[in-house]
């Protein structure tokens, strides 16, 4: 499967960092905004922010990973140096969600996400301060939080740059992306939420960097790589193809030299050289049938949109009414 640079268009405008897309059967999107919270783009192209916090905990406010709950109400991840899982309310109003956990401070939380059974899964890029500390492959102290009725704990400790995750469709097993790991690891998910050893799923080498993933219907798992802007299928049994790239071999080089030389740091992610897109972040699939592919990103101002061969898989969120 390949896709082809010159089909992708762009939805949205003015968006601040949308790193994380939701994407509603009504054709609604929701989008993380910095320094405010969500925006939402309605079907007609109308946008209306919600939120207006320029920061909390005495720190800008980075919206990294958001979630939908059944209220209307989102969870936002901050990335920013407060860190701190947030509540949103459709009206505006920001308070705090989970700030720690076992004395341990969510210092990056970089993704939340409910799922069908009404739990929260947070992820946690590093305990480190600020984080570009742990731009490294030697570095892992990222973690994952499980949310439940039994309360807030650690379900997985010791991930190299934390992610996205994400549930197999029978909820057993649990995808995590590590991005300096370079790998995608393999949770079983057991009946109390506790995981199982982690497994490697998939390894990627030179210039891929996986930060967002998400499922289609075939049971293949779509990644992005930041840096390279590489949009990766990865099939059940762990091979992969790369279905869209939009990179230049320099860039990629001087990134990957100073992850060598230990200097890599905010600059690297933030100074983009590419046709299209900008620094690809995650995906999520929407439009009526699930083939519109929409693009988060590090430094946009719009999301990168085009046609997917297969639909994506139904979100939880999906036919939440508004």
């Amino acid at each position: 499967m390949k896709l082809e640079l010159n089909d992708v268009t762009d939805r949205g405008y003015d968006l601040n960092r949308p790193e994380c897309v939701l994407c509603l059967a009504s054709g609604d999107l929701f989008v993380s905004h910095k320094g405010a919270g969500v925006m939402h783009i309605a079907p007609n192209g109308g946008q209306h922010l919600i939120g207006t916090t320029q920061d909390v905990g005495g720190h800008e406010l980075v919206p990294n990973g958001i979630a939908l709950l059944p209220d209307g109400a989102f969870l936002i991840a901050n990335i920013g140096e407060a860190g701190g899982v947030w509540r949103l309310s459709r009206d505006g109003v920001i308070s705090p969600y989970l700030l720690e956990v076992d004395g341990e401070k969510l210092a990056a939380a970089n993704f939340v996400m409910n799922d069908e059974q009404g739990r929260i899964w947070i992820t946690v890029s590093t305990r480190k301060q600020p984080r570009f500390l742990a731009y490294s492959s030697e570095v892992a102290d990222g973690f994952v939080v499980l949310v439940d009725v039994h309360g807030a704990r650690v379900v997985a400790d010791g991930c190299v740059f934390a992610n996205e995750l994400r549930l197999s469709a029978d909820g057993k097993q649990l995808y995590l992306s590590e991005t300096f790991g370079r790998r995608i690891s393999r949770f079983s998910v057991r009946g109390t939420g506790s995981l199982g050893a982690r497994q490697d799923f998939a390894n990627f080498g030179y210039g891929t960097f996986p930060d967002g993933i998400a499922f289609d219907e075939d049971g293949y798992l779509w990644v992005t790589s930041i840096v390279s802007n590489r949009l990766i299928r990865v099939a059940p049994n762990g091979s992969r193809e790369v279905v869209l790239e939009d990179s230049v071999a320099e860039h990629v080089d001087a990134v990957e030299k100073a992850l060598a030389e230990g200097r890599m740091s905010r600059e690297h992610f933030y100074t983009m050289k590419s046709r299209k897109l900008c620094n690809i972040a995650s995906i999520a699939f929407g439009g009526r049938d699930r083939r519109t592919i929409y693009l988060g990103s590090l430094t946009g101002t719009t999301l990168a949109t085009l046609h997917s061969p297969v639909p994506g898989r139904i979100p939880v969120h999906w036919d939440y009414r508004l």
